[in-house]
């Protein structure tokens, strides 16, 4: 880009920028507006710089209007969206901080960005692309731990992507001498990562090697890691700014375009007064344009089909071996599926043997991964973005918290906040449940805190379903499924423990329930479950019978979230007794939505009693933790009482 076009792109963009304020202060704009002013060269000599037709993209942060307007150029689309139009590019459910459009993405949250990019850049390695991939983060995003999860597989995977941090030596309010320590460039060089550097306020140098850096990239196919020094002129948002005027005064004297202004003011005016035609011209345009309905913004449910009931045909292979036919099978038929995990490949094969000698066979869809969750499962949704078929798997369910920003702040997010322009197709998958004395922190379940995400469906295996239906049908949803496994089940096989007097049948659903009633009686109870817990569960339900005349109806669920009980709420409505069961502790747990909904959908009165795990942590000593998780004779003595 030469001089001239440089300076008229980045004029335009402080315009723009100096409009929002505008708009917020006269209360045009809902939210909030993180502006770059000071900034825009930056913007300009990078994110301008690639090639949308070779499929380069960009991902950037909180500080994205100068990154999206030198990458896509859709001035219109950017203003319609902070106004909260639905001509917006992103039907103005993102606003300032949340844009996509093409290959531009960004998102607010700190740091969360950088493991994505990485993902979007791997599928480009893997898919032998000749695309590279900017992501712009800030100095204060150097705080964030994913921050260093995300340089070391971008360094060892060797992946084609820029990251560039813009230092302008502030965090929000807070100088970078009270926060960081150390050096910015030996922390990057620390990864082996080649580091360059330059700033704002030597043009000609920053353009050639801004331009350097993009290359170099391009050539290899390795990262780059840039520094650009800046200063931010402008409120962190849109208000307060508590750093000394003198400093702000100080580098606003050196600014470029400050510079341009007065050392050429025709040039200077000329872009000034074109950009301000442009502005205005769009602002009156979209002031009028509509925005979304709520009919629009949120998707229809779909009606549950109509149940057809099929016996459950026994299965003599263990679990486990089933889930390792699936990804075999899986990886030879989808060459978009990609396997992430720690220690998965051979041979290990992962610590409960899942893929076993899958990456003998598959060996680049296979990866192991530093033990770095939060960002294995940022590439992950990075490769979802690029269309790939990426599973996640957390060694244990307690490590599931660890990744709990990128299932949460971005792989559930990204789908509406971008108005449905695109889908995050990830699995995460992770074993729950106590039963082998692995302690406090290796045997909770954590379920209940994965329920009620939007956007993310919550599947539970239990040992009445065959895991490569369940499995199947998960590879071909289009937005974040959770699978929650359970570690004592991977050694048991299929619809093999039954009961005399009971039939066990499956619903005809894509994630069915499967239904054990008494053969020959009408139910007095009913019984909700899920997961590991159901084979206690189904230890109880001849003990009820012989012992205590009690006859149960048991439900098992496949799906936890969204929850689908029509079936459930006629055995109720029979029963008059609902009990859940879930391994887990009771508050805000499953039993209690289960509850809640059955509560919602009947008008007859019910009596409900939930039964879970005792609210301490689950203990490694045997004759504790039996105590702790929920038993067959703990089940059975409440219910007893209950109904006594």
């Amino acid at each position: 880009m030469n001089n001239r076009a440089a300076y008229k792109e980045a004029i335009l963009i402080r315009r723009i920028e100096e409009t929002f304020l505008e708009l917020y202060s006269e209360g045009s704009l809902n939210g909030t507006v993180h502006t770059c002013i000071g900034q825009e060269f930056s913007a300009v000599a990078f994110a301008g710089a690639l090639q949308r037709e070779y499929g380069d993209f960009v991902f950037s942060n909180h500080r994205c209007h100068g990154h999206y307007i030198s990458f896509t150029q859709d001035v219109e689309g950017l203003v319609a969206e902070l106004l909260g139009k639905a001509s917006g590019t992103c039907g103005g459910v993102g606003s300032s901080q949340h844009l996509h459009k093409t290959n531009f993405f960004s998102n607010g949250v700190q740091g969360g960005i950088l493991p994505v990019a990485a993902g979007l850049a791997l599928a480009n390695k893997l898919q032998r692309s000749k695309a590279i991939g900017i992501v712009f983060i800030g100095d204060g995003t150097l705080g964030e731990g994913v921050v260093y999860e995300s340089l070391n597989m971008i360094s060892k995977w060797a992946l084609p992507l820029l990251v560039v941090l813009e230092n302008n030596c502030n965090a929000q309010t807070t100088a970078q001498k009270d926060t960081l320590a150390g050096e910015i460039a030996a922390r990057a060089e620390a990864f082996g990562l080649p580091t360059k550097r330059s700033d704002t306020w030597h043009l000609p140098e920053l353009f050639d090697e801004a331009a350097l850096s993009i290359d170099e990239v391009r050539r290899t196919r390795t990262p780059v890691f840039h520094i650009v020094d800046t200063y931010r002129l402008a409120p962190h948002s849109k208000g307060d700014d508590f750093r000394e005027v003198e400093e702000v005064a100080r580098y606003r004297s050196i600014d470029p375009i400050v510079q341009l202004e007065a050392e050429d003011p025709v040039l200077y005016n000329e872009f000034y007064d074109s950009a301000k035609e442009i502005v205005s011209s769009i602002l009156d345009a979209k002031r009028t344009d509509r925005e979304l309905t709520i009919a629009e913004y949120v998707d229809k449910q779909a009606i549950p089909s109509v149940v057809d009931w099929q016996p459950i045909e026994p299965i003599q292979e263990r679990q486990v071996e089933l889930l390792n036919n699936f990804f075999f099978e899986c990886l030879e038929s989808d060459d978009r599926t990609i396997l992430l995990g720690e220690d998965i490949e051979s041979p290990y094969g992962g610590a409960f043997k899942v893929y076993r000698g899958l990456s003998d066979v598959y060996p680049e869809q296979v990866i192991t991964t530093p033990i770095s969750e939060l960002g294995f499962s940022g590439v992950a949704n990075g490769l979802a973005l690029a269309g790939m078929r990426p599973y996640v798997e957390f060694m244990f369910g307690d490590f599931i918290t660890l990744g709990f920003d990128q299932i949460v702040n971005h792989a559930a997010k990204f789908y509406h906040m971008y108005n449905k322009q695109i889908s995050c197709p990830v699995v995460f998958r992770t074993p729950m449940g106590g039963g082998r004395g692995y302690g406090p922190t290796h045997s909770q379940t954590l379920d209940k805190h994965l329920l009620g995400i939007d956007n993310i469906r919550v599947i539970a295996l239990n040992t009445f379903v065959d895991p490569r239906q369940l499995y199947a049908q998960v590879h071909e949803e289009e937005h974040p499924v959770v699978v929650i496994e359970n570690k004592l089940d991977y050694g048991r096989r299929i619809g093999v423990e039954r009961k005399a007097g009971f039939n066990y049948l499956s619903s005809g659903e894509a994630y069915p329930i499967v239904r054990i009633s008494p053969n020959r009686s009408i139910p007095d109870i009913t019984i909700v479950t899920y997961g590991g817990i159901s084979n206690v569960v189904n230890e109880c339900i001849e003990e009820l019978f012989m012992n205590n005349e009690l006859r149960a109806e048991v439900f098992i669920l496949s799906q936890i979230h969204p929850l689908n009980i029509g079936e459930i709420a006629e055995s109720l409505y029979n029963t008059g007794y609902l009990f859940t069961v879930e391994e887990g502790s009771l508050a805000g747990g499953i039993g209690s939505e289960i509850v809640a909904t059955l509560s919602e959908m009947l008008v007859t009165p019910f009596v409900a009693h939930r039964i879970g795990g005792l609210e301490v942590p689950v203990p490694s000593v045997r004759s504790l933790e039996n105590q702790v998780i929920p038993s067959s004779d703990r089940i059975v003595k409440t219910i007893v009482s209950v109904v006594g």
